[in-house]
C-alpha cells in the first residue's frame, strides 16, 4: 500500500507514523542536513510522481514523501479522536459525526491488524 492522497489514506500513515522514531523526522534537523529533497518533503515544493522510491514505510505501508509533511491536521485531529473513544470505553457510535465513525472503524482496523503482527511476532 502506498498512501499518499485522500483522508482515509493519510490517517493510515498518521497510525503508523506514531509508532515511528518521529525524531529521525524533525523537521529543522532535516533540512539542516539537507534531506527535503531526499525525503521529498511536500513543504520544500517536492511534488510526487509516478515510480518514486519510498522514503518512509512501516509495516505494508509506504509513502514517497516525508509523512511529516503529508499527515494532515485532520488526520491528527481523527487519531485523537480514535483515542479518546478507546479510552472512553467505546462510546456510541451513533452520537458521533460520520466523518468521525469512519476514521475510528478505519483506525480499529488497523490496530487490530497491529496487534495480530505483534502476536505472531512474538509466538514466531
Amino acid at each position: 500500500m502506498r498512501p499518499e492522497s485522500g483522508r482515509n489514506k493519510k490517517l493510515i500513515v498518521a497510525f503508523h507514523f506514531q509508532f515511528a522514531n518521529e525524531a529521525a523526522w524533525k523537521c529543522d534537523e532535516c533540512r539542516k542536513a539537507g534531506l527535503e529533497q531526499k525525503r521529498r518533503c511536500a513543504w520544500a515544493g517536492n511534488t510526487a510522481e509516478a515510480g518514486e522510491r519510498i522514503v518512509w514505510g512501516r509495516r505494508q505501508v509506504g509513502v514517497t514523501r516525508c509523512p511529516r509533511s503529508i499527515i494532515t491536521a485532520e488526520s491528527l485531529y481523527l487519531l485523537d479522536e480514535f483515542n479518546l473513544w478507546k479510552r472512553s470505553a467505546g462510546l456510541p457510535l451513533r452520537e458521533m459525526p460520520a466523518r468521525v465513525v469512519d476514521a475510528i472503524l478505519i483506525l480499529d482496523n488497523e490496530t487490530r491488524a497491529e496487534m495480530t503482527k505483534a502476536s505472531q511476532e512474538r509466538h514466531g
